[in-house]
């Protein structure tokens, strides 16, 4: 380690400002531990050997890490727990057998399918997940986006929008006579297949970390626009019209006008019931929020509002009477297992993408936010295993794709929940439900599935309202929350979804490529450097110019490294090399010339001196003496900015202008060495890179004191040389 202490040429100042900043500087020089070199070879021929040897123990730890319900269920305090677990169960379980029959329609499924993926997804999460508090199932989103990719194959099938059965061809290998339920189901459960594969693929492979480019913003800006997009595909159900189910890019606009256009043939029956059912739905939701602290069961206001609708329904015979659309026979108990069908999966692969990233990005996020709410760990990459098999499993069992329902684990969690034991008691309530009380709901009619779904997306749509808070937080996220939106709404949500994402890392670049780049000032009677141009009261330090870069320095703004350097001290090199040497041209242009001419007739040679010419190129004025670059927020620095630290110091020192760097992070420090930035004549890493910007400020301060102390004595023994020579010729 070397050490540099200014303790030479002491010198006098003038005022306690100089006398403070003439403490003695600390500029060490550290050097760098050796590790030893590593051997690919052995490296992953050791890892292979690890991975590959067997063991009781590692079969254990393997299972133990597979399943955490082996971790957690021992030590399970049933005092303590089990009460808050069945209650919060019950209540998640009351609130999931509505939703999960109406946001089957949204997936263009039958009802009955909705409760069997709540079912399942509930078990299995049970079992392999590690967060405490979340709720898989059905989730608005999601099932718009099964929808719509199951409504795209129906149409390339040729079914008809009234479900009229026809023999398929991609089924007709076993002549199975297939309806339009029997084959949205299909490519329902071939998709969810798909979605489970990719999950745990991602699982397995590490990657969860996928999850942080979906920021918070783009996150809820694609909900509430997805949201958008679902209570549009809810109005044909709410005001009974017989319209065709818009997907794709402008299905929105699309669906908006086909409802404009059939407005006339609005089914008045369903247009009474759902306004009736909005009446109540809203006013009793908006109660549970205001006094959920005090309630401590929320009102089941959607399974009341079933059941009196269908029992109005039954008995004054709305299908029979007004042509009401009415959900139909539900069928009890379980479906023999079914494998997916092969001959979907290319069709539907791609689609099967979105749904997958969307699906763990909810379900890795609401686990987070509860685990760090209740000071508890999880496991990223295990939640994507977890998530990937409560869709794979169940797509064997007439299931389609559930992820984690943010309105359902807010509802679990403030309801008491303790563990995953709750998903358990879920599931048996939906299966007193697919064993006994499901066909009493033939009669329940689709206006009201359609009104609880859009009473669900209250949440999403009152991001509205905090967008002018968010605007006062970070523009650039509320302009992403809004693409992001917008971008899902008006084009489709798997576009919207890819537009979002390359919006959201244009601005991350866009943020590198232009950070902020200001001078800073000294607090005074302190060694702290703030922002000169946003803060008061700061004392600017005279003839030195401290810049500070907030961003990384790499080739894609190095242009703007250098533009706003120039621009913030007022100094442009190059310009101030250009016009010295255009005036020193000029000046010398200027300077008499002397012209012989000889005359022949006279034998003379005349003198001709012509006239001089005034210069007219002016040189800026330097005010500084020393340049001192803050390199604290630059993360990295690459080869090309590099050249751009080297061209700036050679540049600025070329007109006199000593050029320092500060707060230089342990990899910009180890580039500056490698990139042969210190070697040069008198150069050395402590008196050029210094790890604080006040050290580089007295340094600074220091070195010009010497040079103009040097300067002065060099004058006064050349004004002494002058007077002794003047005298010498005087006596002569």
């Amino acid at each position: 380690m070397t050490e540099f202490m200014d303790h030479d040429y002491p010198i006098e100042f003038s005022d306690q400002r100089e006398r403070s900043l003439s403490l003695a500087y600390t500029s060490v020089e550290l050097e760098e531990q050796i590790r030893p070199a590593l051997n690919p070879r052995k490296v992953i021929w050791d890892k292979t050997k690890h991975c590959c040897k067997s063991s009781p123990g590692k079969l254990g730890r393997f299972l133990f890490d597979l399943f955490p319900v082996l971790t957690w269920l021992p030590n399970y305090k049933v005092k303590e727990y089990l009460l808050g677990d069945i209650v919060s169960g019950v209540i998640v379980g009351i609130v999931t057998i509505p939703q999960g029959i109406a946001y089957s329609l949204l997936a263009s499924q039958d009802p009955i399918y909705g409760l069997y993926s709540n079912f399942f997804c509930g078990i299995i999460y049970f079992l392999m997940a590690t967060s405490h508090h979340n709720c898989i199932g059905t989730f608005g989103v999601l099932c718009l986006m099964v929808g719509q990719s199951v409504n795209k194959q129906l149409i390339a099938a040729g079914f008809p929008e009234d479900g009229t059965s026809i023999l398929n061809s991609t089924l007709s290998s076993n002549e199975t006579l297939c309806d339009r339920g029997c084959y949205a189901i299909t490519v329902a459960t071939s998709l969810t297949f798909m979605v489970g594969i990719y999950q745990i693929l991602m699982g397995l492979f590490r990657l969860g970390f996928i999850s942080m480019y979906l920021s918070e913003p783009l996150l809820s800006g694609f909900v509430t626009g997805s949201s958008l997009t679902i209570l549009t595909s809810q109005m044909k159900y709410v005001l009974g019209l017989k319209i065709p189910r818009r997907d794709g890019t402008g299905s929105l606009i699309m669906t908006w006008i086909d409802v404009f256009a059939n407005l006339p043939t609005t089914n008045i029956c369903d247009l009474i019931t759902s306004a009736v059912s909005l009446i109540v739905l809203i006013p009793v939701k908006s109660l549970n929020d205001k006094y959920k602290s005090k309630l401590k069961v929320p009102i089941p206001v959607e399974l009341f509002v079933i059941i009196v609708a269908t029992l109005v329904s039954h008995f004054l015979n709305f299908n029979g009477k007004y042509k009401s659309s009415i959900c139909g026979t539900i069928p009890i108990g379980f479906k023999p297992p079914k494998a997916p069908e092969w001959s979907l999966i290319p069709k539907i692969a791609t689609d099967a993408i979105p749904i997958a990233i969307i699906g763990f990005a909810m379900t890795v996020s609401l686990a987070e936010i509860m685990a760090k709410k209740h000071s508890y760990t999880i496991r990223t990459n295990q939640e994507l295993i977890a998530i990937g098999m409560c869709n794979l499993i169940p797509s064997f069992f007439y299931s389609f794709a559930t992820c984690a329902a943010l309105a359902k684990t807010l509802l679990k969690e403030s309801s008491g929940a303790n563990t995953q034991l709750n998903g358990i008691v879920t599931s048996i309530l939906l299966l007193l439900v697919l064993l006994a009380i499901a066909p009493l709901f033939y009669s329940l009619q689709n206006c009201i599935l359609g009104i609880i779904t859009i009473v669900s997306l209250r949440g999403a749509f009152m991001k509205f309202g905090d967008t002018p808070k968010m605007w006062r937080i970070s523009k650039i996220d509320t302009v992403i929350w809004w693409v992001s939106m917008l971008a899902s709404a008006l084009i489709s949500t798997e576009i919207g979804l890819l537009v979002a994402v390359c919006f959201s890392m244009l601005c991350v670049i866009f943020r590198t490529q232009r950070p902020r780049a200001t001078l800073l000032g000294q607090v005074i009677g302190t060694e702290i450097y703030e922002d000169q141009f946003k803060y008061k009261e700061l004392d600017i330090v005279q003839n030195i110019k401290i810049y500070r870069f907030d961003g990384s320095l790499y080739y894609a703004n190095k242009d703007y490294f250098k533009s706003s350097l120039h621009s913030k001290t007022g100094v442009n090199p190059s310009l101030v090399t250009a016009l010295r040497r255009k005036a020193k041209k000029e000046e010398d242009d200027a300077n008499a010339q002397t012209k012989c001419n000889f005359f022949s007739k006279f034998n003379v040679i005349k003198i001709v001196r012509k006239p001089k010419k005034s210069i007219d190129t002016s040189i800026p004025e330097i005010n500084m003496h020393s340049l001192i670059i803050d390199c604290g927020a630059m993360q990295f620095v690459d080869s090309v900015g590099l050249s751009v630290l080297k061209e700036v110091r050679n540049d600025y020192e070329a007109i006199g202008i000593l050029v320092f760097l500060a707060n230089c992070n342990p990899s910009v420090r180890s580039l500056l060495h490698n990139g042969d930035f210190f070697r040069r004549e008198h150069s050395s890493v402590g008196v050029i890179a210094f790890y604080s910007v006040h050290d580089a400020v007295t340094f600074a301060q220091k070195t010009f004191r010497k040079k103009a102390r040097l300067y002065q004595i060099k004058n006064a023994e050349s004004f002494s040389a002058d007077v002794d020579e003047g005298n010498e010729e005087t006596k002569e």
